[in-house]
């Protein structure tokens, strides 16, 4: 296992009136059995494409010549809505934290939202005939995502020319007749298959997570390897004793129907996993948020938040159950030297990695004093091997809450009606230019 996952602090034993009690904990394990079975099924079947990804390495021979045309530009920008976005984004924060790619890879720009300002900016900044462009949208009519191709390609045209549309742009999206689909086929560019049966939150081990994770020069294989490593022994078990995706859902789901914990928190003590709990917080609140079902999901980053957010968290209500996602930092970075202040003798002889640890340490163990739930899942490394643990870990985590709740994970209706809306108010506007809807 690349992590450790301990709920102790999150039961009755330790923090009180508003921990689960073993005995609903059990309760909830004994409903998740049929669980195991049916995601077994999934994968035997190919029902759920996603469970087959961890064993593939095909397919990431196929996207290599694809990844290498694109590492070759300067800059590359990913266009894409939720999933589509966050899964490259995630991954690709392993090896740019916001100083660079790594040298001789091109800096990715992840463009999930549609502020005419921003758009304005990166046209003007980036130099366009020396930028890669990906489009992502599974059902290739995301509105977002299709206002946002529109507006770079007629930029990139205007720019470099309308060879460049060819030459620069590649396009993943699902094989159907689609406005994307229309759109890159009219401009000849690459088109990528978006399996139809993976949904676009899901989507991070697919293409749509590995091709903007090999631009930027992570190990893909590792990264299924990681996966791998959580999923092989749900698929191997005969019962969810010890199997901590199904033991999180247990907890998340027993605290929420008896304690009122509708809240949860996810924070980090790892600059690098700052994307990865905005990509948990998407995939637990889209999968899980229906029929008056679900938590929900808050970011946090340690220690940033420890001078804000934690205030809330201990003094606030107790509706909230906490995961903080300590790294051993034990030891890294440069020996600190205070000099001769007695006020900082704490610091002497410690590095910025004892500092950071100790702090995420006192605020768990904090949570854990004024009664709050609190669970803890450590790292030793923050890699390929690890990112793809942390995903599957989640992603097994959401199914399975959504087994307890007895809903869909992979429907997203309220979302749906909001397109919906969208193009509604849109058309009116046009056709009443001065009207405020």
């Amino acid at each position: 296992m690349f992590y450790t996952h301990v709920i102790d602090d999150a039961l009755d034993t330790s923090v009180g009136a508003k921990g689960l009690s073993r005995a609903s904990l059990d309760r909830a394990m004994a409903e998740l059995r049929p669980a195991l079975d049916k995601i077994r099924h999934w994968h035997d079947s190919n029902e759920l494409p996603l469970l087959k990804l961890p064993a593939r390495r095909d397919d990431l021979a196929a996207l290599k010549s694809h990844a290498e045309r694109f590492a070759g530009f300067e800059h590359v920008v990913v266009m894409g809505s939720g999933g589509s976005s966050l899964s490259g984004k995630t991954l690709v924060a392993l090896k740019d934290q916001g100083f660079g790619p790594l040298k001789g890879r091109p800096k990715l720009w992840f463009m999930d939202n549609i502020d005419p300002a921003t758009f304005s900016t990166l046209i003007d900044r980036l130099p366009l005939g020396g930028t890669g462009f990906i489009a992502i949208s599974k059902s290739g009519g995301t509105p977002e995502t299709i206002a946002a191709f529109l507006t770079l390609t007629a930029a990139l045209e205007a720019k470099a020319g309308k060879s460049a549309l060819a030459s620069n742009l590649l396009v993943i999206t699902e094989a159907t007749d689609n406005p994307l689909r229309r759109l890159a086929t009219a401009m000849g560019c690459t088109i990528l298959e978006h399996d139809p049966k993976v949904g676009g939150r899901f989507s991070a081990l697919s293409l749509v997570g590995m091709l903007p994770a090999m631009i930027a020069g992570l190990d893909c294989a590792a990264v299924r390897e990681g996966a791998a490593s959580v999923l092989d022994p749900v698929l191997a078990a005969n019962d969810v004793t010890g199997i901590a995706p199904a033991i999180g859902a247990a907890l998340s789901v027993g605290l929420a129907r008896e304690k009122g914990i509708n809240i949860t928190v996810l924070m980090p003590y790892v600059d690098r996993l700052n994307t990865f709990a905005f990509w948990y917080r998407q995939i637990w609140a889209e999968s899980l948020g229906k029929d008056g079902n679900g938590t929900t999901p808050a970011v946090a980053l340690g220690t940033v938040d420890q001078h804000s957010q934690v205030q809330l968290y201990l003094g606030g209500p107790t509706d909230k159950l906490f995961t903080f996602l300590i790294q051993d930092t034990a030891g890294q970075g440069p020996v600190l030297q205070p000099g001769s202040d007695k006020a900082l003798d704490y610091l002497a002889g410690r590095t910025m990695g004892d500092l950071l640890m100790a702090e995420a340490d006192a605020t768990a163990a904090t949570t854990v004093k004024a009664g709050r739930p609190t669970r803890v899942i450590r790292v030793a490394e923050v890699d390929e091997r690890t990112i793809g643990a942390l995903m599957m870990h989640f992603i097994l985590e959401t199914i399975f809450a959504a087994h307890l709740w007895k809903i869909d994970a992979f429907d997203q209706p309220a979302v749906e009606d909001g397109k919906v809306l969208t193009r509604q108010y849109l058309s009116a506007r046009i056709s009443s230019p001065g009207r405020r809807t």
